[in-house]
């Protein structure tokens, strides 16, 4: 069976990509959480990965590490991961590995926090622009192949990759055009997503890194998390 090692999930945008993939297509795996912070339990785990870093899928004693090329390993053993149909598979990895290395605007202005609501401070013209690119593709990929998902009826590889996303329109209140913003009601109403979150507000664990990153783009006026587990 699969081993798929994560970070916290109210924080981890990455880990949320393979886990939410595996849990819609229904494979078994294993899961292990490493939280952020925890130096010891991040320096044993470059003996699982070589880069240290989560996502990482252990198949036997095949390591593979990176979100996409989990997403890859994956499809090549079990249907469904990308669209049967050439023109829609095309599309869908386009997209997928668009937003993979791309919409840098997006990923440093809004750190995904599952469990906050922030009214950021401003809109500056490089996420804005991120935000039409969203609009756009999402758009063309739903109009193209009919929906309810970006590659057609079901949710493969390239839905996954955008999952983190509809955290962030819900966390930050980003305002899409309404085909985009009911995609995005969509993925956040998938019982993966919705079990997702839950396991995410339910961490008393604070990363503070990414907690001051979110301060810095706006307000947080509102915190859904279980309250955070006092020092001794």
């Amino acid at each position: 069976m699969y081993e798929l090692y994560i970070a916290n999930k109210n924080y981890s945008s990455w880990s949320l990509r393979p886990w939410v993939l595996l849990r819609e297509l229904g494979i078994p795996f294993v899961e292990h959480l490493l939280r952020f912070g925890e130096t010891a339990d991040w320096n044993d785990y470059r003996k699982i990965s070589p880069t240290g870093k989560v996502p990482c899928l252990r198949d036997g004693s095949t390591s593979v590490w990176d979100s996409l090329a989990i997403i890859e390993y994956v499809a090549e053993r079990h249907a469904g991961v990308w669209p049967a149909d050439a023109a829609a598979r095309a599309w869908a990895r386009c997209a997928a590995a668009e937003m993979h290395s791309g919409f840098s605007a997006l990923r440093s202005r809004c750190s995904m926090s599952c469990g906050v609501r922030v009214r950021l401070h401003d809109v500056p013209p490089d996420l804005a622009g991120d935000i039409t690119r969203l609009e756009a593709l999402w758009t063309d990929g739903l109009s193209r192949f009919g929906g309810p998902f970006l590659a057609g009826e079901t949710f493969t590889g390239v839905d996954a990759f955008f999952a983190p996303v509809a955290f962030r329109i819900q966390t930050y209140g980003l305002t899409l055009k309404p085909v985009a913003a009911d995609y995005a009601i969509g993925l956040l109403k998938l019982r993966s997503m919705q079990e997702w979150y839950a396991a995410g507000i339910a961490e008393t664990f604070r990363d503070e890194p990414h907690d001051q990153e979110i301060r810095h783009a706006g307000t947080v006026i509102q915190d859904l998390r279980a309250p955070p587990l006092e020092c001794p």
